[in-house]
This record gives C-alpha cells, sequence and structure tokens, in this order.
C-alpha cells in the first residue's frame, strides 16, 4: 500500500472512531483519534479542553496534532474531530499531501441526530440541546456548512444503513 496515512473525517457521529478502529486490526496499522490524541496531551477530556480554551484556541491545538501525527513517518489511520477540516486550510492541506488519502464518512441528518442524542453528554457542541428535534436542527444547519469542506475529500463513503464492518471493507477496497 503506497498511502502512509488513511484519514477518516465527516460530521460527528459519522463513525469515523468506529471504522477506523476497525481498519486498525484488519490492516494492523495504527489508529489515533485525533480527539483521543489531545485528550493524552492534554491529559483532560475533549470537553474540559474545549472550554478550558475556547473554539479557536481549541481548534488552533487540533490542527497542531494534526501536523505532529502527519510529520509521523510511520502508515496510520486518522480520524479527525468533525470541525477539523474546516478550519485554517486543513483540507487544502490534506489533498496536497502525497500519499494521504482522505475519506469522507457520510450520513444523513437522521441518523447521526440519532447516533448523537445517544451520547451528547460526551459532545460539547451539543450538550445543552435538550431534545431530538434540537439535535436534528443543529446537525442539519452545521452539514449544510461544513459539506463545502468535506467534499473535498478523496473518497466519499456513505455509512447510514451499512454496518462498521461494510464500511471498513468499502474503505479497503478504494486503497487498491
Amino acid at each position: 500500500m503506497k498511502t502512509k496515512k488513511i484519514i477518516l473525517l465527516g460530521y460527528m457521529g459519522s463513525g469515523k472512531t468506529a471504522v477506523g478502529s476497525l481498519l486498525n486490526k484488519m490492516l494492523k496499522l495504527p489508529f489515533w483519534d485525533l480527539d483521543f490524541y489531545l485528550e493524552q496531551k492534554f491529559n483532560k477530556p475533549i470537553a474540559s479542553i474545549f472550554k478550558l480554551k475556547g473554539e479557536l484556541d481549541f481548534r488552533e491545538e487540533e490542527r497542531k496534532a494534526l501536523e505532529e501525527l502527519l510529520n509521523s513517518d510511520k502508515q496510520m489511520i486518522i480520524s479527525l474531530g468533525g470541525g477539523t477540516p474546516c478550519y485554517y486550510d486543513t483540507m487544502e492541506y490534506l489533498i496536497s499531501l502525497d500519499q494521504v488519502k482522505t475519506f469522507y464518512l457520510y450520513a444523513d441528518v437522521k441518523t447521526i441526530s440519532k447516533r448523537l442524542e445517544l451520547e451528547k453528554h460526551t459532545r460539547p457542541l451539543i450538550s445543552h440541546l435538550n431534545n431530538l428535534n434540537n439535535i436534528q436542527e443543529f446537525v442539519g444547519k452545521h452539514l449544510f456548512e461544513r459539506t463545502v469542506f468535506y467534499a473535498k475529500a478523496d473518497f466519499k463513503i456513505v455509512t447510514e444503513k451499512k454496518s462498521i464492518e461494510n464500511v471498513a471493507e468499502e474503505l479497503e477496497n478504494l486503497l487498491t
């Protein structure tokens, strides 16, 4: 495999971490969830880092952490936070790098909202929303704004109505 870095991107709840974890086992490559990497670096949960630094400083730290991982010579899988591709010139930067392949994991607003409703307490951007309709409205607006960035990825994989295994296999086939 010529690709040194496999980048998973998409909105929160699209399946990036789950697919990355499975690819880790399938491809025998290290897997880094960028949020987990930041949590280790700051020794705090993402929600605390986000609250402490504010969104713009958080996004700056997120970009630095991504560059640290990308500067490694090792092959790896990296899942980005949902907003990571939307700040600075991150998408242009990623697609300009040789041996980096970007994969947009897509799911529709209803699918994402149902997934997020179950874990909203761990998601700083939606923790204040109190019902599924509010989550859907928020996700719909954000997805509309972010799709222009996500669409620049090398590949788009629809994740709704597919198992994590099917998504990972589809991604693996696109690498060959």
